[in-house]
């Protein structure tokens, strides 16, 4: 059976996209996941629904490259609903000048001017109701009271606000920097991803096709016109427009193996080429992520992610964007012989605008083959001093006052290795442990020329391609400063705009 669309991949972006576009009944939709559905909430594993901390066993089992990232995992969700059926729920939108910054590098029509309505379509916002926030999207959006915040995030919360950062109650306010309660896709504890609250409308509608646990190996064309898609077994299945919704690491993959990339890499794998497109697989764009780890005693609450700052960092423009995210992970009850305390606590901080870039590319045509995946964190000089900058602020707000008072010995990381002061010395043990923030974007950006290194143009067409959308993180030029997965389903509510309009 041929269909008016094909969406591939049943993520964060790929639920929305085959939402919106079968709403129209005249146009038949297919929604393609390789990982397996959970239609019933009761059926839906119990790790998915706990919003309380990320779960991993629902994954595609990538590593990172080993021997320029230390084959670090990089956990990326295999099961509808995506990343957002596994995240850690973080609801941020970023700033409006970073997508500002898109329209700069060529994509008009994505300013945070344009974009604004998208983000308060797909989103309903529990405590805010102003020209900033939705109120009757799919996605709800709420904030831990302080009565509901475990003892690590009551201390780090003070402890900031006592050092001078800001108090903020509503991080999705246009210009804010501070300390607060973060906003979480969360509800009675548990995780809305975009299968349980878009796909869910969904699922009756008769135009609407849905086929989980089945791999998609590349995108089928006639001439430069895609025309449906080819799966891990052969089968082909045709449309009139194919959107790759597959994420930052399989839609570059996809485009690979249908002879969309670079030449010279299809030329490795002995794949003809269809259209030479530079771009495919490159500017990769991803926080990176360290933490200071410290003890404590066990402390229980609703999720171990509840509050968040924001910063800037000293090679940061003091008026533009934070560049710089700071939040608490656990604490996690350890063995009390080693830890005194007998559990550890997180002040975790993230690089929010990197300029660092790195790629992901094929080792093999096989679609069931991982790819190489090399993130590039900390390259630029920039990005190294931000993070030394965070790490320092992390160790100063550990000694404040309030969370002194909940720490139960000697810091367990980095520890003595790299005693405060020692730029040097914290300078090696950053390059030696960073980690990813999980946040990959850019590895099909989109642009005004291939030439630049642009995959598609701002409606996500793919250049020198008919029917064939990109609607995912990949096309994002650049990683916002804030968590992507809200924006990943802003970017699938305006290209679906655009295809329904168009």
């Amino acid at each position: 059976m041929d269909y008016d669309v094909i969406v591939v991949g049943g993520g964060s972006a790929g639920c929305v996209l085959a939402t919106r576009l079968s709403e129209d009944a005249d146009r038949t939709v297919l929604l393609v996941e390789a990982g397996p559905d959970h239609p019933d909430l009761t059926t839906l594993p119990a790790d998915v629904l706990d919003a309380s901390q990320p779960t991993v066993e629902h994954d595609w089992g990538y590593t990172a490259d080993e021997e320029l990232d230390r084959g670090i995992p990089v956990p990326r969700a295999r099961i509808m609903g995506g990343c957002s059926a596994t995240n850690a729920c973080f609801a941020q939108r970023g700033a409006p000048q970073d997508y500002d910054g898109w329209v700069a590098l060529g994509n008009p029509g994505w300013g945070f001017a344009d974009i604004l309505d998208d983000f308060r379509r797909l989103e309903s916002d529990a405590e805010f109701t102003d020209q900033w926030h939705g109120s009757d999207g799919p996605i709800p959006i709420c904030r831990h009271p302080r009565a509901e915040l475990n003892a690590v995030q009551v201390a780090f919360l003070d402890g900031a606000t006592a050092l001078g950062h800001r108090y903020v109650d509503d991080h999705n306010r246009p210009g804010v920097v501070g300390a607060g309660p973060s906003p979480r896709t969360a509800r009675d504890g548990m995780r809305m991803s975009t299968a349980v609250t878009y796909l869910a409308q969904a699922r009756g509608r008769p135009n609407l096709g849905i086929r989980p646990d089945t791999m998609v190996a590349s995108v089928e064309c006639t001439g430069t016109r895609a025309t449906g898609i080819r799966l891990a077994d052969g089968t082909r299945i045709g449309a009139g427009r194919v959107v790759l919704a597959a994420g930052a690491y399989a839609s570059p993959a996809i485009l690979t193996r249908s002879g969309v990339g670079p030449v010279i890499e299809l030329e490795r794998l002995g794949i003809a080429p269809i259209i030479d497109l530079p771009g495919v697989g490159a500017n990769l764009s991803d926080h990176a992520l360290l933490s200071i780890e410290l003890p404590t005693r066990p402390s229980p609450s609703p999720s171990r992610f509840g509050v968040h700052a924001t910063l800037h960092s000293s090679v940061a423009d003091p008026g533009g964007p934070p560049d710089l995210m700071m939040f608490t992970a656990g604490p996690f009850e350890v063995d009390p012989e080693q830890v005194p305390g007998g559990a550890v606590f997180g002040i975790v901080v993230g690089l929010m605008a990197p300029r660092s870039r790195g790629w992901v590319r094929l080792v093999l045509s096989d679609p069931n083959d991982a790819p190489r995946i090399h993130f590039g964190h900390l390259t630029q000089p920039e990005d190294l001093e931000g993070m030394l900058d965070a790490i320092s602020e992390a160790r100063r707000i550990a000694l404040s006052d309030p969370v002194a008072s909940i720490v139960t010995g000697a810091e367990l990381s980095p520890g003595p290795n790299a005693p405060p002061g020692d730029r040097r010395a914290l300078a090696s043990w950053a390059t030696s442990t960073v980690s990813t923030f999980h946040h990959p974007v850019g590895t099909c950006a989109m642009g005004a020329t291939p030439e630049l290194g642009a995959v598609t143009d701002a409606h996500g067409s793919v250049h020198g391609l008919e029917g064939l959308t990109v609607a995912d993180a990949s096309i994002m030029p650049a990683v916002p400063t804030g968590t992507p997965n809200l924006p990943t389903i802003m970017v699938a509510e305006h290209i679906a705009r655009w295809l329904r309009n168009s």
